[in-house]
């Protein structure tokens, strides 16, 4: 049997025991609870950290989407027109993706801006055929007036009508080329010197021009590359008459080239900026595309027309040398390939066009010319010339062929223009030579007088003839 205090010790042990173990629970519950409380509070400071870096990028992406609307996207649209605009970047990384929008907005601004143009071509395009068509009829009613009456007076009034007609149709001719219309008229082979002067003709100071002409007679144009270069060379006088002083002339010289022959217009005007110069060399080279929004308020066509017929008929002008008169030099290039012959005998150039300072090839000497070319032909040093002389038809490399020119490459344009050396005249043949005399040329006021006359005397005739036996006498 067990005694009453055994069992109380007993008792007492195994309550002392279950104390502790209830102890040591409860201690390892809070300190578990303090450890879920520290976790908790580490959490909580993340997670307002998270929070205030979230809304400090938040800020900042709103604030790159407002300096995205209000400033790069406004700068991106106007660098479309004017590249010299330039963009500002982002504020910071935020703005590192909005890039591409600035992409697919230059690129929708500049689709939107080619439908427009191309919409305002037409229409303007379709507009300027409609004029054209007028003002070609008005030339018909003008040059029929210009046959039917002969009064002085009247004719006078009558071709001053025609050429103020004449200038319309260009200003109307320029704007369909700009707008990609054809250039209006289809003619034959011309002489280039009546090509210059056809567009010498459509201008206001025509009179201030003055053409040297250095090609041998016959150089021509084929048909396509007529009235092109008649537009071009008349845009670049009208520059170059608008922008000199008025007592002042406008020299156009034509010389040969290896590659073709030059058209060089020099004025003595106030001349351009080098960048003014680099803006219209790059207008005149038609590489790229012209713009109607891009040519000013009002529109400055000529340029542009230009470029638009360099492209299209392989021209070259040439904007980027100052001329020797302090103005401008403009150089328009024709290749060989858009250059023809034909026979100035049989069809020689206008009346009014600049005389060629050379001689034809094969041209048969003047009466009065026969003398001096003879003595020439006596003199010692040309019998060397012909013994070195190859026989007819027998090309030599090096020496242009009997039909050439001094001076002018050969029909095929491979070999450069050479320099003959004259043959000195010595003694009495020297003294003997004369002059051959020169012809002045017309003005276009005494050429449409010379005109009026001869079609007065030819309608007069006429009628003298239709009358003649009727009526009384």
């Amino acid at each position: 049997m067990i005694e009453i205090p055994e069992l109380a010790v007993g008792g007492l042990a195994a309550g002392t025991l279950s104390a502790f173990v209830l102890g040591g629970g409860l201690l390892r519950a809070r300190r578990e609870r303090a450890g879920h409380r520290a976790e908790i509070r580490s959490l909580r400071s993340e997670l307002d950290a998270s929070r205030g870096e979230l809304d400090r990028a938040g800020a900042a992406f709103a604030a790159e989407i407002e300096h995205l609307a209000r400033t790069r996207l406004p700068a991106e649209a106007t660098r479309s027109a004017h590249p010299h605009v330039r963009v500002p970047g982002p504020l910071g990384p935020a703005g590192a993706g909005t890039d591409a929008v600035l992409d697919a907005l230059r690129e929708a601004v500049v689709a939107e801006r080619k439908r427009v143009d191309a919409a305002a071509r037409a229409g303007m395009r379709g507009t300027t055929r409609e004029i054209q068509a007028a003002l070609y009829r008005l030339q018909d009613v003008l040059r029929g007036l210009q046959q039917r009456y002969d009064d002085p007076e009247l004719a006078q009034t009558l071709y001053a009508l025609d050429h103020e007609n004449e200038q319309s149709l260009r200003r109307a001719q320029v704007a369909a080329v700009v707008c990609g219309a054809w250039v209006g008229l289809a003619r034959e082979e011309s002489h280039l010197v009546d090509a210059v002067t056809g567009g010498q003709a459509r201008l206001v100071g025509y009179h201030r021009v003055q053409v040297l002409h250095h090609l041998e007679p016959g150089t021509a144009l084929v048909s396509h590359a007529v009235e092109p270069v008649a537009i071009i060379v008349a845009e670049l006088l009208d520059n170059a008459l608008r922008h000199s002083s008025p007592d002042t002339s406008v020299v156009v010289g034509l010389e040969r080239a290896h590659h073709g022959v030059t058209v060089t217009v020099d004025d003595a005007g106030v001349g351009m900026a080098p960048d003014e110069r680099e803006r219209a060399q790059r207008m005149v080279a038609g590489r790229d595309p012209i713009m109607l929004s891009e040519l000013g308020d009002p529109p400055r066509m000529g340029l542009a027309a230009i470029g638009q017929l360099t492209r299209q008929f392989d021209l070259s002008v040439d904007l980027s040398s100052p001329s020797p008169y302090g103005g401008v030099r403009a150089v328009l290039l024709i290749k060989n390939h858009l250059l023809c012959t034909v026979d100035p005998a049989l069809r020689p150039h206008s009346a009014g066009a600049a005389p060629s300072t050379r001689q034809a090839a094969g041209h048969e000497p003047r009466p009065d010319r026969a003398q001096p070319d003879e003595e020439v032909r006596q003199h010692p040093a040309a019998p060397a010339r012909q013994a070195a002389a190859p026989p007819p038809g027998v090309p030599s490399a090096g020496v242009p062929s009997a039909g050439a020119a001094p001076g002018v490459p050969s029909a095929d344009g491979d070999l450069l223009p050479q320099r003959r050396r004259r043959v000195p005249v010595q003694g009495a043949q020297a003294g003997r030579s004369v002059p051959a005399p020169r012809i002045p040329a017309r003005s276009p006021e005494e050429s449409a007088a010379a005109l009026g006359a001869l079609q007065s005397a030819t309608n007069a005739a006429r009628q003298a003839a239709a009358t003649e036996g009727n009526d009384p006498r």
